[in-house]
Protein backbone atom coordinates (compact mmCIF):
# COMPACT_ATOMS: atom_id res chain seq x y z
CA UNK A 1 0.00 0.00 0.00
CA UNK A 2 1.54 3.24 -1.13
CA UNK A 3 1.05 6.07 1.28
CA UNK A 4 -0.54 9.26 0.42
CA UNK A 5 1.51 12.31 1.26
CA UNK A 6 -0.02 14.59 3.92
CA UNK A 7 -1.70 17.16 3.14
CA UNK A 8 -0.25 20.38 3.28
CA UNK A 9 -2.77 22.66 4.92
CA UNK A 10 -5.82 21.21 8.03
CA UNK A 11 -8.29 22.81 9.37
CA UNK A 12 -7.41 25.55 12.08
CA UNK A 13 -4.37 26.98 11.01
CA UNK A 14 -4.33 30.86 11.90
CA UNK A 15 -2.63 33.96 10.94
CA UNK A 16 -3.29 38.10 12.24
CA UNK A 17 -2.22 41.09 10.22
CA UNK A 18 -2.89 44.18 11.41
CA UNK A 19 -3.13 48.17 9.49
CA UNK A 20 -2.78 51.66 11.11
CA UNK A 21 -5.77 53.12 8.96
CA UNK A 22 -4.26 56.60 6.88
CA UNK A 23 -5.91 58.81 4.69
CA UNK A 24 -5.10 55.88 1.60
CA UNK A 25 -7.32 53.44 3.29
CA UNK A 26 -10.56 55.31 3.43
CA UNK A 27 -13.84 54.99 1.20
CA UNK A 28 -12.91 58.78 0.01
CA UNK A 29 -9.87 57.34 -1.29
CA UNK A 30 -10.25 54.01 -2.66
CA UNK A 31 -13.36 55.13 -4.32
CA UNK A 32 -16.05 52.67 -2.12
CA UNK A 33 -17.86 55.62 -0.54
CA UNK A 34 -17.69 59.96 0.41
CA UNK A 35 -16.73 59.31 4.07
CA UNK A 36 -12.94 59.41 5.82
CA UNK A 37 -12.69 55.82 7.24
CA UNK A 38 -11.84 52.83 6.42
CA UNK A 39 -13.24 51.34 3.25
CA UNK A 40 -14.78 48.32 3.03
CA UNK A 41 -12.71 47.03 -0.16
CA UNK A 42 -9.48 48.00 2.71
CA UNK A 43 -11.50 45.60 4.86
CA UNK A 44 -11.53 42.85 2.73
CA UNK A 45 -8.15 43.24 1.25
CA UNK A 46 -6.62 42.83 5.22
CA UNK A 47 -8.98 39.87 5.24
CA UNK A 48 -8.07 38.36 2.38
CA UNK A 49 -3.94 38.94 3.28
CA UNK A 50 -4.73 36.96 6.95
CA UNK A 51 -5.93 34.18 4.87
CA UNK A 52 -2.48 34.08 2.51
CA UNK A 53 -1.00 34.58 5.49
CA UNK A 54 -2.43 31.90 7.13
CA UNK A 55 -1.06 29.15 4.21
CA UNK A 56 2.16 31.10 3.55
CA UNK A 57 4.09 28.88 5.63
CA UNK A 58 2.98 25.77 4.52
CA UNK A 59 2.69 26.47 1.03
CA UNK A 60 3.52 23.31 -1.41
CA UNK A 61 6.29 24.59 -4.24
CA UNK A 62 5.18 25.86 -7.37
CA UNK A 63 1.61 26.34 -5.95
CA UNK A 64 -0.34 29.35 -4.30
CA UNK A 65 -4.05 29.96 -3.39
CA UNK A 66 -6.27 32.51 -5.47
CA UNK A 67 -9.70 34.46 -3.73
CA UNK A 68 -12.58 32.14 -5.39
CA UNK A 69 -15.78 33.61 -2.61
CA UNK A 70 -16.16 35.85 -0.34
CA UNK A 71 -18.86 36.58 2.44
CA UNK A 72 -18.26 39.75 4.56
CA UNK A 73 -20.57 41.99 6.90
CA UNK A 74 -18.31 45.40 7.28
CA UNK A 75 -20.35 46.41 10.85
CA UNK A 76 -18.17 49.04 12.29
CA UNK A 77 -16.63 52.24 10.96
CA UNK A 78 -13.14 52.76 12.03
CA UNK A 79 -11.64 56.52 11.82
CA UNK A 80 -8.29 57.84 10.37
CA UNK A 81 -5.10 56.29 12.63
CA UNK A 82 -6.79 53.44 14.77
CA UNK A 83 -5.64 50.07 14.00
CA UNK A 84 -7.45 47.09 12.95
CA UNK A 85 -6.68 43.49 13.18
CA UNK A 86 -7.26 40.90 10.63
CA UNK A 87 -7.69 36.76 11.92
CA UNK A 88 -8.13 34.25 9.99
CA UNK A 89 -8.99 30.88 10.96
CA UNK A 90 -8.92 27.86 8.02
CA UNK A 91 -12.11 26.21 8.98
CA UNK A 92 -12.36 23.68 6.18
CA UNK A 93 -10.44 22.01 3.62
CA UNK A 94 -12.39 19.90 0.94
CA UNK A 95 -9.66 18.62 -1.81
CA UNK A 96 -7.99 22.49 -3.35
CA UNK A 97 -11.03 24.38 -1.59
CA UNK A 98 -9.97 25.85 1.28
CA UNK A 99 -12.49 28.36 3.74
CA UNK A 100 -11.67 30.38 6.14
CA UNK A 101 -13.24 32.34 8.74
CA UNK A 102 -12.52 35.74 9.07
CA UNK A 103 -12.66 38.83 11.77
CA UNK A 104 -11.56 42.32 11.66
CA UNK A 105 -11.50 43.89 15.32
CA UNK A 106 -10.41 47.07 16.15
CA UNK A 107 -9.80 46.72 20.03
CA UNK A 108 -12.45 44.65 21.63
CA UNK A 109 -15.12 45.68 18.48
CA UNK A 110 -15.80 43.79 15.92
CA UNK A 111 -15.06 46.07 12.80
CA UNK A 112 -15.93 43.07 10.65
CA UNK A 113 -16.68 39.60 9.87
CA UNK A 114 -17.35 36.70 7.38
CA UNK A 115 -15.79 33.75 5.29
CA UNK A 116 -13.29 34.07 2.94
CA UNK A 117 -12.95 31.04 0.17
CA UNK A 118 -9.20 30.02 -1.59
CA UNK A 119 -8.82 27.81 -4.18
CA UNK A 120 -5.07 25.75 -4.22
CA UNK A 121 -3.65 25.97 -7.74
CA UNK A 122 -0.21 25.78 -9.61
CA UNK A 123 0.99 29.26 -9.72
CA UNK A 124 2.30 28.72 -13.68
CA UNK A 125 -0.39 27.05 -15.06
CA UNK A 126 -2.76 29.68 -13.66
CA UNK A 127 -0.99 32.83 -14.67
CA UNK A 128 -0.34 31.08 -18.12
CA UNK A 129 -4.34 30.62 -17.95
CA UNK A 130 -4.68 34.11 -16.89
CA UNK A 131 -2.75 35.92 -19.59
CA UNK A 132 -3.94 33.56 -22.25
CA UNK A 133 -8.27 34.76 -21.44
CA UNK A 134 -6.67 38.42 -22.00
Amino acid sequence: MQEQPEPPFAPGLTARVELTVTEADTAQAVGSGDVPVLGTPRVLALAEAATVAATATRMPPGATTVGTRVELAHRAATPVGRTVVAQARLAEVDGRRLLFEVAVTDGDETVADGRVERALVDRQRFVERAARAS
